[in-house]
């Protein structure tokens, strides 16, 4: 599980680069962390 978490870190760390470079939108990126935080079964987003 704690392996799963850090992937799920480091994906959304890269996903948080890429809107912060303007490089998608912010309704692609609400689009992938909420694919993610399914395929991870992440319930809660605290950091929102």
């Amino acid at each position: 599980m704690e392996k799963k978490l850090i992937r799920y870190s480091m994906q959304i760390a890269m996903l948080n680069q890429l809107l912060a470079r303007k490089m998608i939108s912010e309704k692609e990126h609400a689009l992938v962390k909420s694919k993610l935080m399914q395929d991870y079964k992440i319930v809660s987003d605290i950091t929102a």
